[in-house]
């Protein structure tokens, strides 16, 4: 009798150990599959059961959860939403996330473990699956600056991003025409209808077109190619004439690269710069040699596919197998050179900043809902594309630029502002009307330190090289922008 007992008591024994085990394998090991599983409504609900938390920009909060009584309880809506939403992306029911909303999605739905009153116990956090209260995640943006950028592109195509040179904080982010994220918040007919207007529209108002599209920087790009040179000590007196003759023939053919101002000939670095000739940054830059452009370029950024802010980044390109031919269009930014807005006010900040790039970040501090911080970013070095000496010589041929030449509708009284303006040709057989580019960066007279730095571009503008001449379409929103920026 004792022994049916033992043997009854042994397999309830065992079934009991199974049962436990396929708990575990049930709430542990399988638990992210279930989560996923389409047919498991349950995460979706307590997705939405409690309101998400706020994206800050100078305090304020620019996203604002809206009870609906449903299933799916909360929808994010979003203040001023089509001049945010480069910032901040969409949360929807139905498409899920984008850009802050997606890669900080931990935090604003309650599940990152660090928001947990027990953050070191990630196991105990899996096991209870339990949400806290929505953290917020504050900003780097100035209301004013993205205002301002947005105000100034006025729903042409373009974008703008602003940098504070010295720390990386991003200022302003803004890609133009946008839309209101809040419009894809929900479950019903009118959130397809949206989601179907949005992406067939050929504005293309979810692209992001600063930090998602590349662009050719034109003659931007001249500024990396000077900074190549002065490296390279391919020029050693940016003031001296250079040996690059006109008309200037491309390596191994017979087309000649115009200018469309009067002087390249044999020009010094510092003019040509100062009236964007491109023979003279052209011939340079096939003296300086593909290896150092390379290098100076990826010094600024370029062939980064890895660049977060957190958001990702699309790598901007400068060729690294080239002939020389194809060297000397793609260092006066064209041909294959792509660069994001963000990208080339990389460049600008690095000039501003004495040749020392720091990584740029969109997101200060996430804080939990009661406000104790939880992680801070901080600034970083990012790279140093060049000495402090050549960061100096291109702080003042970009000063002239602006001074008496071709940006000089970015001028602000009272303040040191340098520039670059950039007109790149695009489409086959360059049929396209250009893209208007403006790069900047602005220090008060008595400042120690750069304010911003700042680069615009304007879709199709019917500018031509008139937007060269005058600064024309990009650069009065750079200066607008950098007025904001230098207001206390």
């Amino acid at each position: 009798m004792i022994r049916h007992i033992r043997h009854t008591a042994l397999f309830c024994l065992l079934l009991l150990i199974a049962l436990l085990l396929n708990a575990i394998r049930i709430q542990i090991v399988e638990s992210r599959s279930l989560d996923n599983n389409p047919a498991n409504r349950r995460a979706s609900v307590a997705r939405y059961a409690q309101p998400r938390g706020d994206i800050l920009v100078e305090g304020r909060t620019v996203t604002r959860p809206k009870d609906t009584g449903e299933l799916l309880r909360y929808e994010q809506t979003y203040t001023q939403g089509p001049l945010y939403a480069p910032v901040t992306g969409y949360a929807s029911q139905t498409y899920g996330t984008t850009l802050l909303e997606s890669v900080e999605d931990e935090v604003l739905s309650g599940t990152e473990p660090l928001l947990s009153p027990l953050p070191f116990l990630p196991l105990w956090h899996d096991i209870t699956r339990g949400r806290q209260p929505g953290g917020t995640v504050v900003t780097t943006i100035r209301a004013s600056m993205q205002r301002a950028a947005y105000e100034g592109l006025a729903g042409r195509r373009g974008a703008v991003a602003a940098i504070e040179p010295t720390t990386g904080r991003i200022l302003a982010l803004v890609s133009s025409p946008s839309y209101d994220p809040g419009r894809l918040s929900g479950t019903g007919r009118e959130v397809t209808a949206a989601w179907n207007r949005l992406t067939g529209s050929s504005t293309q108002p979810m692209l992001n077109r600063a930090i998602r599209e590349t662009y050719p920087p034109g003659s931007a790009f001249k500024i990396v190619t000077a900074a190549a040179a002065l490296e390279s000590r391919t020029v050693v007196d940016a003031d001296a004439p250079t040996p690059v003759a006109e008309p200037f023939v491309l390596p191994g053919t017979r087309t000649t690269l115009p200018n469309e101002v009067a002087g390249c000939h044999r020009a010094s670095l510092a003019y040509a710069i100062r009236w964007s000739c491109n023979s003279v940054l052209a011939g340079l830059s096939v003296r300086t040699g593909l290896a150092g452009m390379v290098e100076t370029a990826e010094g600024f950024g370029f062939n980064d596919s890895g660049l977060r802010i957190p958001t990702g980044v699309a790598p901007s390109r400068f060729g690294t197998r080239m002939s020389d031919a194809e060297l000397a269009l793609s260092s006066i930014g064209q041909l294959d050179t792509r660069a994001t807005p963000l990208q080339m006010a990389m460049v600008a900040a690095a000039v501003a900043n004495g040749g020392d790039l720091r990584h740029p970040y969109l997101v200060d501090r996430v804080t939990t809902s009661d406000g104790d911080v939880v992680t801070r970013t901080g600034e970083r070095p990012y790279r140093r594309p060049m000495s402090p000496a050549t960061a100096q010589q291109l702080r003042e041929m970009m000063t002239e630029a602006v001074r008496d030449g071709t940006g000089t509708r970015a001028a602000i009284p009272g303040v040191t502002v340098g520039g670059k303006t950039g007109t790149a040709q695009h489409g086959v057989g360059n049929s396209g009307l250009p893209y208007a580019w403006f790069i900047a960066w602005a220090q008060e007279e008595d400042a120690v330190r750069p304010a911003v730095a700042v680069a615009v571009v304007v879709e199709d503008t019917a500018a031509d090289r008139a937007d060269i001449s005058g600064g024309g379409s990009a650069a009065p929103v750079a200066r607008a922008v950098m007025e904001e920026a230098l207001r206390d």
